[in-house]
Protein backbone atom coordinates (compact mmCIF):
# COMPACT_ATOMS: atom_id res chain seq x y z
CA UNK A 1 0.00 0.00 0.00
CA UNK A 2 2.73 2.49 0.80
CA UNK A 3 4.24 1.92 -2.17
CA UNK A 4 1.16 2.12 -4.32
CA UNK A 5 0.96 5.67 -2.38
CA UNK A 6 4.32 6.57 -3.42
CA UNK A 7 3.78 5.49 -7.09
CA UNK A 8 0.58 7.71 -7.18
CA UNK A 9 2.52 10.71 -5.74
CA UNK A 10 5.42 9.97 -8.37
CA UNK A 11 2.34 10.60 -10.97
CA UNK A 12 0.96 13.11 -9.79
CA UNK A 13 4.57 15.32 -9.71
CA UNK A 14 5.23 14.22 -13.24
CA UNK A 15 2.12 15.37 -14.63
CA UNK A 16 2.22 18.96 -12.07
CA UNK A 17 5.83 19.25 -13.90
CA UNK A 18 4.62 18.45 -17.28
CA UNK A 19 1.57 20.89 -16.96
CA UNK A 20 4.22 23.61 -15.58
CA UNK A 21 6.46 23.55 -18.35
CA UNK A 22 4.03 23.56 -21.20
CA UNK A 23 1.80 26.63 -19.74
CA UNK A 24 4.76 28.62 -18.54
CA UNK A 25 5.67 28.56 -22.73
CA UNK A 26 2.64 31.30 -22.39
CA UNK A 27 4.84 33.60 -19.80
CA UNK A 28 7.96 32.85 -21.78
CA UNK A 29 6.72 34.03 -25.00
CA UNK A 30 5.32 37.41 -22.47
CA UNK A 31 8.82 38.14 -22.28
CA UNK A 32 10.23 37.17 -25.22
CA UNK A 33 7.92 39.51 -27.59
CA UNK A 34 8.18 42.51 -25.12
CA UNK A 35 11.80 42.24 -24.93
CA UNK A 36 13.46 41.27 -28.10
CA UNK A 37 12.01 44.43 -30.03
CA UNK A 38 14.48 46.42 -28.25
CA UNK A 39 17.59 44.95 -30.46
CA UNK A 40 15.61 44.48 -33.67
CA UNK A 41 14.31 47.93 -33.60
CA UNK A 42 17.95 48.84 -34.37
CA UNK A 43 18.03 47.88 -37.87
CA UNK A 44 14.58 47.70 -38.76
CA UNK A 45 13.80 51.09 -38.21
CA UNK A 46 16.22 51.46 -41.35
CA UNK A 47 15.24 48.81 -42.98
CA UNK A 48 11.40 49.89 -42.75
CA UNK A 49 12.54 53.67 -42.85
CA UNK A 50 10.86 54.47 -39.93
CA UNK A 51 11.14 58.15 -38.63
CA UNK A 52 10.72 58.66 -35.18
CA UNK A 53 7.13 58.20 -34.60
CA UNK A 54 6.62 55.08 -36.41
CA UNK A 55 9.41 53.28 -34.01
CA UNK A 56 7.13 53.99 -30.95
CA UNK A 57 3.84 53.02 -32.53
CA UNK A 58 5.90 49.75 -33.68
CA UNK A 59 7.29 49.48 -30.05
CA UNK A 60 3.87 50.17 -28.53
CA UNK A 61 1.12 48.34 -30.50
CA UNK A 62 2.04 45.52 -28.97
CA UNK A 63 1.33 47.07 -25.31
CA UNK A 64 -1.70 48.26 -27.36
CA UNK A 65 -2.92 44.65 -28.49
CA UNK A 66 -2.19 43.48 -25.05
CA UNK A 67 -5.35 45.71 -23.41
CA UNK A 68 -7.63 43.84 -25.67
CA UNK A 69 -5.83 40.78 -25.36
CA UNK A 70 -6.55 40.72 -21.68
CA UNK A 71 -10.07 40.65 -22.13
CA UNK A 72 -9.88 38.65 -24.93
CA UNK A 73 -8.44 35.70 -22.49
CA UNK A 74 -10.75 36.39 -19.67
CA UNK A 75 -13.72 35.80 -21.76
CA UNK A 76 -12.12 32.80 -23.76
CA UNK A 77 -11.08 31.11 -20.49
CA UNK A 78 -14.74 31.18 -19.25
CA UNK A 79 -16.35 30.27 -22.78
CA UNK A 80 -13.83 27.56 -24.25
CA UNK A 81 -11.60 26.81 -20.72
CA UNK A 82 -8.51 27.71 -19.66
CA UNK A 83 -7.36 25.10 -22.25
CA UNK A 84 -8.74 26.19 -25.31
CA UNK A 85 -7.64 29.88 -24.23
CA UNK A 86 -4.47 28.84 -23.98
CA UNK A 87 -4.22 27.37 -27.75
CA UNK A 88 -5.86 30.73 -29.34
CA UNK A 89 -2.72 32.28 -27.46
CA UNK A 90 -0.66 29.87 -28.94
CA UNK A 91 -1.77 30.42 -32.44
CA UNK A 92 -2.03 34.34 -32.29
CA UNK A 93 1.41 34.52 -30.69
CA UNK A 94 2.71 32.32 -33.72
CA UNK A 95 1.14 33.89 -36.65
CA UNK A 96 2.11 37.07 -34.92
CA UNK A 97 5.89 36.09 -34.71
CA UNK A 98 5.61 35.22 -38.22
CA UNK A 99 4.19 38.25 -39.23
CA UNK A 100 6.67 40.61 -37.51
CA UNK A 101 9.31 38.36 -39.22
CA UNK A 102 8.55 38.94 -42.71
CA UNK A 103 7.10 42.42 -42.74
CA UNK A 104 7.73 44.06 -45.93
CA UNK A 105 6.69 47.74 -44.74
CA UNK A 106 5.57 49.34 -41.43
CA UNK A 107 1.83 49.09 -41.72
CA UNK A 108 1.92 44.92 -41.78
CA UNK A 109 4.66 45.65 -39.16
CA UNK A 110 1.94 47.33 -36.91
CA UNK A 111 -0.75 45.11 -37.58
CA UNK A 112 1.87 41.85 -36.34
CA UNK A 113 3.12 43.64 -33.58
CA UNK A 114 -1.04 44.03 -32.39
CA UNK A 115 -1.87 40.20 -33.23
CA UNK A 116 1.35 39.48 -31.01
CA UNK A 117 -0.07 42.09 -28.28
CA UNK A 118 -3.56 40.25 -28.02
CA UNK A 119 -1.67 36.23 -27.72
CA UNK A 120 0.56 38.21 -24.80
CA UNK A 121 -2.40 39.94 -23.09
CA UNK A 122 -4.62 36.75 -23.23
CA UNK A 123 -1.90 34.70 -21.99
CA UNK A 124 -0.71 36.94 -19.41
CA UNK A 125 -4.72 36.25 -17.97
CA UNK A 126 -4.92 32.39 -18.85
CA UNK A 127 -1.45 31.04 -17.69
CA UNK A 128 -1.92 32.23 -13.74
CA UNK A 129 -5.71 31.21 -13.81
CA UNK A 130 -4.86 27.75 -15.20
CA UNK A 131 -2.06 27.01 -12.73
CA UNK A 132 -3.74 28.67 -10.13
CA UNK A 133 -7.18 25.82 -10.79
CA UNK A 134 -4.57 23.12 -11.44
CA UNK A 135 -2.64 23.03 -8.32
CA UNK A 136 -2.56 21.70 -5.17
CA UNK A 137 -3.15 24.41 -2.84
CA UNK A 138 0.54 23.25 -0.87
CA UNK A 139 2.28 24.15 -4.17
CA UNK A 140 0.07 26.64 -5.41
CA UNK A 141 2.26 29.66 -4.79
CA UNK A 142 5.46 27.66 -6.06
CA UNK A 143 3.90 26.42 -9.25
CA UNK A 144 2.17 29.69 -9.98
CA UNK A 145 5.39 31.48 -9.39
CA UNK A 146 7.49 29.59 -11.84
CA UNK A 147 5.19 31.51 -14.60
CA UNK A 148 6.75 35.13 -13.18
CA UNK A 149 10.38 33.29 -13.24
CA UNK A 150 9.60 32.80 -17.29
CA UNK A 151 8.96 36.35 -18.29
CA UNK A 152 12.12 37.43 -16.82
CA UNK A 153 13.83 34.90 -18.52
CA UNK A 154 12.06 35.37 -21.84
CA UNK A 155 13.35 38.70 -21.50
CA UNK A 156 16.77 37.89 -20.74
CA UNK A 157 16.85 35.36 -23.67
CA UNK A 158 15.26 38.10 -26.22
CA UNK A 159 19.00 40.41 -25.00
CA UNK A 160 20.92 37.14 -25.39
CA UNK A 161 19.88 36.22 -28.57
CA UNK A 162 20.00 39.65 -30.05
CA UNK A 163 23.36 39.83 -29.21
CA UNK A 164 24.69 36.47 -30.48
CA UNK A 165 22.18 37.04 -34.04
CA UNK A 166 24.17 40.16 -34.24
CA UNK A 167 27.02 38.27 -34.13
CA UNK A 168 26.96 35.43 -36.07
CA UNK A 169 24.32 37.09 -38.73
CA UNK A 170 25.99 40.26 -40.33
CA UNK A 171 23.19 41.35 -42.29
CA UNK A 172 21.22 44.95 -42.12
CA UNK A 173 18.12 42.05 -41.84
CA UNK A 174 19.23 40.31 -39.09
CA UNK A 175 15.77 41.80 -37.41
CA UNK A 176 13.77 39.33 -39.00
CA UNK A 177 15.43 35.80 -37.48
CA UNK A 178 15.20 38.03 -33.80
CA UNK A 179 11.62 38.24 -34.19
CA UNK A 180 11.53 34.76 -35.86
CA UNK A 181 12.87 32.71 -33.40
CA UNK A 182 9.55 33.22 -31.12
CA UNK A 183 7.55 30.95 -33.21
CA UNK A 184 9.40 28.09 -32.10
CA UNK A 185 7.97 28.20 -28.17
CA UNK A 186 4.42 29.56 -29.72
CA UNK A 187 4.31 25.77 -31.90
CA UNK A 188 5.68 24.31 -28.80
CA UNK A 189 2.51 25.60 -26.85
CA UNK A 190 -0.18 24.59 -29.06
CA UNK A 191 1.42 20.99 -30.09
CA UNK A 192 2.05 20.70 -25.49
CA UNK A 193 -1.70 22.17 -24.82
CA UNK A 194 -2.67 19.46 -26.71
CA UNK A 195 -1.55 17.03 -24.37
CA UNK A 196 -3.61 18.63 -21.54
CA UNK A 197 -6.76 18.54 -19.77
CA UNK A 198 -8.68 21.30 -18.36
CA UNK A 199 -8.57 22.59 -15.41
CA UNK A 200 -10.79 20.94 -12.62
CA UNK A 201 -12.93 23.84 -11.61
CA UNK A 202 -13.72 25.19 -15.21
CA UNK A 203 -14.97 21.30 -15.78
CA UNK A 204 -17.22 21.83 -12.40
CA UNK A 205 -18.37 24.89 -13.86
CA UNK A 206 -19.60 23.13 -16.79
CA UNK A 207 -21.33 20.18 -15.07
CA UNK A 208 -18.73 18.14 -16.13
CA UNK A 209 -17.89 16.41 -12.97
CA UNK A 210 -16.28 12.84 -13.91
CA UNK A 211 -13.83 15.31 -15.73
CA UNK A 212 -13.18 17.11 -12.41
CA UNK A 213 -12.71 14.14 -10.44
CA UNK A 214 -10.03 12.93 -13.43
CA UNK A 215 -7.94 15.59 -13.12
CA UNK A 216 -8.09 16.07 -9.55
CA UNK A 217 -6.82 12.59 -9.48
CA UNK A 218 -4.20 12.99 -11.78
CA UNK A 219 -2.26 16.12 -9.60
CA UNK A 220 -3.12 14.38 -6.29
CA UNK A 221 -2.77 11.60 -4.25
CA UNK A 222 -6.20 9.83 -4.29
CA UNK A 223 -7.77 10.69 -0.94
CA UNK A 224 -6.69 14.28 -0.93
CA UNK A 225 -8.36 14.24 -4.91
CA UNK A 226 -11.39 13.25 -3.11
CA UNK A 227 -11.68 15.47 -0.32
CA UNK A 228 -10.56 18.29 -3.26
CA UNK A 229 -13.76 16.82 -5.37
CA UNK A 230 -16.04 16.78 -2.94
CA UNK A 231 -15.50 20.71 -1.60
CA UNK A 232 -15.02 21.63 -5.43
CA UNK A 233 -18.34 20.31 -6.53
CA UNK A 234 -20.12 21.37 -3.11
CA UNK A 235 -18.84 24.81 -3.82
CA UNK A 236 -20.42 24.71 -7.43
CA UNK A 237 -23.61 23.50 -6.38
CA UNK A 238 -24.05 26.01 -3.62
CA UNK A 239 -22.78 28.79 -6.29
CA UNK A 240 -25.81 27.26 -8.54
CA UNK A 241 -28.44 27.40 -6.17
CA UNK A 242 -28.15 31.17 -5.81
CA UNK A 243 -28.84 31.86 -9.16
CA UNK A 244 -25.79 33.67 -10.42
CA UNK A 245 -25.31 34.50 -13.49
CA UNK A 246 -23.50 36.62 -16.10
CA UNK A 247 -20.25 38.06 -14.50
CA UNK A 248 -21.60 41.80 -14.45
CA UNK A 249 -24.83 41.02 -12.90
CA UNK A 250 -22.67 38.92 -10.28
CA UNK A 251 -21.12 42.06 -9.44
CA UNK A 252 -24.05 44.08 -9.42
CA UNK A 253 -25.72 41.49 -6.68
CA UNK A 254 -22.84 40.75 -4.78
CA UNK A 255 -20.80 44.00 -2.90
CA UNK A 256 -18.55 41.68 -1.82
CA UNK A 257 -17.15 40.15 -5.58
CA UNK A 258 -17.57 43.82 -6.49
CA UNK A 259 -14.54 44.64 -3.27
CA UNK A 260 -12.50 41.77 -4.27
CA UNK A 261 -12.64 42.95 -7.88
CA UNK A 262 -11.16 46.28 -7.06
CA UNK A 263 -8.66 45.25 -4.53
CA UNK A 264 -7.56 43.29 -7.39
CA UNK A 265 -7.08 45.81 -10.31
CA UNK A 266 -6.17 48.32 -7.57
CA UNK A 267 -3.07 45.84 -6.89
CA UNK A 268 -2.79 45.15 -10.85
CA UNK A 269 -2.57 49.08 -11.67
CA UNK A 270 0.18 49.41 -8.48
CA UNK A 271 2.30 46.69 -9.84
CA UNK A 272 2.74 48.92 -13.27
CA UNK A 273 2.72 53.06 -11.10
CA UNK A 274 5.86 50.52 -9.54
CA UNK A 275 7.87 52.37 -13.01
CA UNK A 276 8.88 48.78 -13.58
CA UNK A 277 8.94 49.36 -17.51
CA UNK A 278 10.68 52.89 -17.12
CA UNK A 279 13.60 50.25 -16.27
CA UNK A 280 12.59 46.95 -18.59
CA UNK A 281 12.18 49.24 -21.56
CA UNK A 282 14.44 51.88 -21.03
CA UNK A 283 17.36 51.22 -19.19
CA UNK A 284 20.24 51.43 -21.89
CA UNK A 285 18.65 54.73 -22.51
CA UNK A 286 18.69 55.70 -18.72
CA UNK A 287 22.18 54.81 -18.46
CA UNK A 288 23.46 56.39 -21.67
CA UNK A 289 22.00 59.99 -20.22
CA UNK A 290 23.96 59.86 -17.70
CA UNK A 291 27.65 59.63 -19.32
CA UNK A 292 27.83 56.12 -20.68
CA UNK A 293 28.49 55.03 -24.06
CA UNK A 294 25.91 53.27 -26.01
CA UNK A 295 27.83 50.09 -25.84
CA UNK A 296 28.64 50.04 -22.39
CA UNK A 297 24.85 51.15 -21.30
CA UNK A 298 23.80 47.76 -23.10
CA UNK A 299 26.02 45.42 -21.52
CA UNK A 300 25.18 46.77 -18.01
CA UNK A 301 21.65 46.15 -18.77
CA UNK A 302 22.33 42.54 -18.93
CA UNK A 303 23.17 42.82 -15.23
CA UNK A 304 19.63 44.25 -14.48
CA UNK A 305 18.37 41.14 -16.68
CA UNK A 306 20.27 39.28 -14.30
CA UNK A 307 19.07 40.28 -11.16
CA UNK A 308 15.42 40.09 -11.96
CA UNK A 309 16.06 36.39 -12.45
CA UNK A 310 17.71 35.76 -9.36
CA UNK A 311 15.10 38.23 -7.71
CA UNK A 312 12.30 36.12 -9.12
CA UNK A 313 14.34 32.87 -8.05
CA UNK A 314 14.54 33.88 -4.22
CA UNK A 315 11.05 35.32 -4.67
CA UNK A 316 9.82 31.23 -5.42
CA UNK A 317 11.58 30.80 -1.96
CA UNK A 318 10.03 33.10 0.04
CA UNK A 319 6.58 32.29 -0.89
CA UNK A 320 6.74 28.91 -0.42
CA UNK A 321 7.29 29.78 3.41
CA UNK A 322 5.89 33.04 4.61
CA UNK A 323 2.84 34.94 3.80
CA UNK A 324 1.93 36.34 0.44
CA UNK A 325 0.13 40.11 2.00
CA UNK A 326 3.66 40.69 4.03
CA UNK A 327 6.22 39.60 1.74
CA UNK A 328 4.36 41.93 -1.01
CA UNK A 329 4.09 45.22 1.04
CA UNK A 330 8.21 44.63 1.41
CA UNK A 331 8.20 44.88 -2.05
CA UNK A 332 6.65 48.28 -2.11
CA UNK A 333 8.43 49.41 0.70
CA UNK A 334 11.92 48.41 -0.66
CA UNK A 335 10.97 49.97 -4.10
CA UNK A 336 10.43 53.27 -2.25
CA UNK A 337 13.53 53.20 -0.81
CA UNK A 338 15.23 52.74 -4.16
CA UNK A 339 13.11 54.82 -6.37
CA UNK A 340 14.66 57.83 -3.93
CA UNK A 341 17.88 56.42 -4.30
CA UNK A 342 17.52 56.78 -7.78
CA UNK A 343 16.36 60.13 -7.97
CA UNK A 344 19.15 60.88 -5.45
CA UNK A 345 22.23 59.75 -7.97
CA UNK A 346 20.64 61.44 -11.00
CA UNK A 347 21.83 64.60 -8.84
CA UNK A 348 25.25 63.73 -8.43
CA UNK A 349 28.17 65.45 -10.67
CA UNK A 350 28.65 63.94 -14.22
CA UNK A 351 31.00 61.07 -13.91
CA UNK A 352 31.22 56.77 -13.92
CA UNK A 353 30.27 56.84 -10.14
CA UNK A 354 27.42 58.71 -11.08
CA UNK A 355 26.97 56.43 -13.24
CA UNK A 356 26.95 53.51 -11.25
CA UNK A 357 25.23 54.83 -8.68
CA UNK A 358 22.16 54.42 -11.19
CA UNK A 359 23.03 51.75 -12.17
CA UNK A 360 22.87 50.10 -8.59
CA UNK A 361 19.86 51.95 -7.57
CA UNK A 362 17.96 50.61 -10.45
CA UNK A 363 19.50 46.78 -9.78
CA UNK A 364 18.05 47.16 -6.54
CA UNK A 365 14.77 48.50 -7.58
CA UNK A 366 14.41 45.68 -9.99
CA UNK A 367 15.60 43.07 -6.56
CA UNK A 368 12.56 44.12 -4.95
CA UNK A 369 10.44 44.14 -7.75
CA UNK A 370 11.24 40.81 -8.88
CA UNK A 371 11.28 39.12 -5.87
CA UNK A 372 8.17 40.49 -4.52
CA UNK A 373 6.30 42.49 -6.27
CA UNK A 374 6.48 40.74 -9.58
CA UNK A 375 5.91 37.41 -8.52
CA UNK A 376 3.69 38.38 -5.49
CA UNK A 377 1.18 40.18 -7.93
CA UNK A 378 0.22 37.39 -10.37
CA UNK A 379 0.23 34.76 -7.67
CA UNK A 380 -2.59 36.77 -5.65
CA UNK A 381 -4.13 38.31 -8.83
CA UNK A 382 -4.65 34.18 -9.57
CA UNK A 383 -5.57 33.50 -6.13
CA UNK A 384 -8.43 36.56 -5.50
CA UNK A 385 -10.90 36.68 -7.88
CA UNK A 386 -14.02 33.93 -7.04
CA UNK A 387 -15.17 31.12 -9.68
CA UNK A 388 -18.06 32.77 -10.86
CA UNK A 389 -16.39 35.84 -12.63
CA UNK A 390 -12.92 34.53 -12.47
CA UNK A 391 -12.06 34.88 -16.09
CA UNK A 392 -13.87 38.43 -16.07
CA UNK A 393 -12.29 39.84 -13.03
CA UNK A 394 -9.18 38.73 -13.95
CA UNK A 395 -9.24 39.87 -17.00
CA UNK A 396 -10.40 43.37 -16.47
CA UNK A 397 -7.70 43.35 -13.74
CA UNK A 398 -5.21 42.79 -16.33
CA UNK A 399 -6.61 44.97 -19.11
CA UNK A 400 -5.96 47.81 -16.68
CA UNK A 401 -2.39 46.25 -15.61
CA UNK A 402 -1.31 46.59 -19.48
CA UNK A 403 -3.48 50.04 -20.01
CA UNK A 404 -0.86 51.39 -17.13
CA UNK A 405 2.01 50.12 -18.95
CA UNK A 406 0.85 51.48 -21.98
CA UNK A 407 0.82 54.92 -20.71
CA UNK A 408 3.74 55.15 -18.00
CA UNK A 409 5.85 53.63 -21.50
CA UNK A 410 4.76 56.44 -22.87
CA UNK A 411 4.65 59.47 -21.17
CA UNK A 412 7.82 57.96 -19.45
CA UNK A 413 10.23 60.12 -21.84
CA UNK A 414 8.01 63.54 -22.37
CA UNK A 415 8.28 63.53 -18.42
CA UNK A 416 12.04 62.65 -18.44
CA UNK A 417 12.83 65.50 -21.02
CA UNK A 418 10.74 67.95 -19.28
CA UNK A 419 11.52 67.61 -15.66
CA UNK A 420 14.52 65.77 -15.60
CA UNK A 421 15.26 62.23 -14.00
CA UNK A 422 15.21 63.32 -10.28
CA UNK A 423 11.75 64.76 -10.71
CA UNK A 424 10.50 61.95 -12.70
CA UNK A 425 11.20 59.19 -10.04
CA UNK A 426 10.59 61.66 -7.29
CA UNK A 427 7.08 61.42 -9.14
CA UNK A 428 6.89 57.48 -8.98
CA UNK A 429 8.08 57.64 -5.24
CA UNK A 430 4.84 59.38 -4.94
CA UNK A 431 2.78 57.05 -6.47
CA UNK A 432 3.76 53.96 -4.69
CA UNK A 433 3.75 55.69 -1.55
CA UNK A 434 -0.49 55.87 -2.62
CA UNK A 435 -0.26 52.45 -3.45
CA UNK A 436 1.51 50.95 -0.30
CA UNK A 437 -1.34 52.70 1.83
CA UNK A 438 -4.14 51.08 -0.83
CA UNK A 439 -2.58 48.07 -0.51
CA UNK A 440 -1.82 47.96 3.40
CA UNK A 441 -5.56 49.05 3.71
CA UNK A 442 -7.36 46.36 1.75
CA UNK A 443 -5.27 43.61 0.14
CA UNK A 444 -6.57 40.06 2.23
CA UNK A 445 -4.58 37.41 2.69
CA UNK A 446 -4.85 34.37 0.55
CA UNK A 447 -2.32 31.83 1.42
CA UNK A 448 -3.31 28.68 3.84
CA UNK A 449 -6.19 27.62 1.79
CA UNK A 450 -7.55 26.09 -1.40
CA UNK A 451 -9.20 28.67 -3.67
CA UNK A 452 -13.15 27.99 -2.36
CA UNK A 453 -12.10 28.29 1.06
CA UNK A 454 -10.78 31.45 0.72
CA UNK A 455 -13.78 32.90 -1.47
CA UNK A 456 -16.35 31.39 1.21
CA UNK A 457 -13.99 33.11 3.87
CA UNK A 458 -13.96 36.78 2.22
CA UNK A 459 -17.65 36.35 1.80
CA UNK A 460 -18.75 35.38 4.86
CA UNK A 461 -16.07 38.40 6.14
CA UNK A 462 -17.66 41.10 4.06
CA UNK A 463 -21.56 40.30 3.96
CA UNK A 464 -21.81 37.99 1.40
CA UNK A 465 -22.30 34.53 3.57
CA UNK A 466 -23.45 31.76 1.73
CA UNK A 467 -24.26 28.90 4.33
CA UNK A 468 -22.25 26.67 5.68
CA UNK A 469 -18.76 26.87 5.51
CA UNK A 470 -16.82 24.40 3.73
CA UNK A 471 -15.04 22.19 5.67
CA UNK A 472 -12.07 19.88 4.21
CA UNK A 473 -9.00 18.28 5.97
CA UNK A 474 -6.95 18.94 2.55
CA UNK A 475 -3.61 20.19 2.91
CA UNK A 476 -3.20 23.92 2.26
CA UNK A 477 -0.20 25.56 3.63
CA UNK A 478 1.92 26.81 0.70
Amino acid sequence: MIGADKETARSSNRFLIKLTAIATLGGLLFGYDSGVISGALLYLKDDLQLDTLQEGIVVSSLLFGAIFGALLGGKLSDVIGRRGSLMVCAGLLLFGALGSAVAPNYEFMVIARILLGLGVGAASVTVPIFLAEMAPAHRRGRIVTINELMIVTGQFLAFVTNSLLDQLIQDPQVWRWMLGVATIPAVALFAGMMLLPDSPRWYALKGRYADTRRVLELSRPSRQAAEEYDLVVEHIRREKKIDRGAALRDLKTFPWMRRLLWVGVGLAVASQVTGVNTINYFAPTILRSTGLGTSAALVLTIAVGVISIAGTLIGIYLLGRFNHRPLLLTGFYGIIGSLVTLAAAFQLPESNGRSYAVLVAMMMFMFFMQTFVGIGTWLMLSELFPIAIRGFAMGLAVLMLWTANTLISFIFPIMNAGIGSTGTFAIFVGLNIISTIFLVKFLPETKGKTLEEFEEDYAAKHGGFLGAPLRSSVTTSH
